[in-house]
């Protein structure tokens, strides 16, 4: 044997030593460890969803008593926005009559719809609030026009129909089709500025469905316009009214301004110019 070969030890098959894992643990000793883990990998889980199960039991437990809590008979109706010819006292009492059920089941939609139906109402926002009662808010109709006899226009040119106009005769009376509303409100504004400085002002206005106009005027006077030409024709009858006719009103029924150079006067019946007089 070389002498720089260094001795070696033989050991046969039965004397070899156990061999060590790489953490330094018997393998033997972890042969026998390996049946409690096993067991602890199923465990593990279901202990783990037990904890969650008792967990969200309690949560939603504890969400039902505040839900309980909170769901309790309505004791107000609060009516609030600025108001002038809508009665919030009336329109709450209206309220209450549909309400039966307590805060969170009280349906709101069918609340709001109530309140819609008011003509005065042009819109609403209603809420629950606490301590239990119902919220509203409601933005009110504002007339700026008549429409026929029995309406009024919004200054959005929508049409509503309040139980009576009696106290709204001051208001410019509109007529037409009633997809043209925001076009007769325009119309009746850029006309009226013509009798600014005259001693007759514009109190209604007409429009047809072939599209011809007519107004009234605050004597009673109408006047028929026509489809063409509203500014130019409106501006020579006010010449020839302040000239010749204003003198005459209250015997003046009708006046026909289409022509191109004068107008024609239909006169009053004679019982009706008394009456005028």
């Amino acid at each position: 044997m070389s002498a720089g070969l260094q001795k070696l030890k033989v050991f046969d098959q039965s004397s070899l030593p156990p061999q060590a894992a790489s953490d330094g643990t018997v393998l033997e000793q972890a042969s026998e460890l390996a049946p409690e883990r096993e067991t602890e990998k199923y465990w593990r889980p279901l202990l783990i969803l037990t904890a969650l199960l008792i967990f969200c039991s309690l949560l939603f437990s504890s969400y039902m008593q505040v839900m309980t809590w909170l769901d309790k008979p309505i004791t107000q109706i609060r009516v609030l926005g600025e108001t002038k010819y809508l009665n919030k006292r009336q329109l709450a009492e209206k309220l209450a009559v549909g309400i039966n059920a307590p805060l969170l089941h009280v349906d709101i939609s069918s609340l709001r719809e109530t309140i819609l139906d008011e003509p005065w109402v042009h819109g609403a926002k209603i809420k629950r609030d606490w301590p239990p009662a119902v919220e509203v808010v409601v933005d009110e109709q504002i007339p700026v026009a008549r429409w026929g006899k029995k309406g009024l226009l919004n200054h959005q040119g929508d049409i509503f129909w309040p139980n009576t106009t009696g106290k709204y005769l001051s208001l410019p009376v509109l007529n037409g089709p009633a997809t043209e509303t925001q076009h007769l409100m325009a119309q009746y504004h850029d006309l009226s500025r013509l009798f600014q400085g005259a001693n007759v002002k514009m109190a209604g206005l007409s429009m047809e469905a072939r599209g011809a106009w007519s107004l009234v005027l605050d004597n009673g006077i109408e006047v028929i316009v026509g489809k063409e030409q509203l500014r130019e024709r409106l501006q020579r009858f006010l010449h020839v009214y302040k000239k010749e006719l204003a003198s005459r009103a209250a015997h003046i029924e009708k006046v026909d301004i289409r022509y191109t150079n004068g107008v024609a006067v239909k006169w009053r019946k004679l019982e009706e110019q008394v009456k005028a007089g």
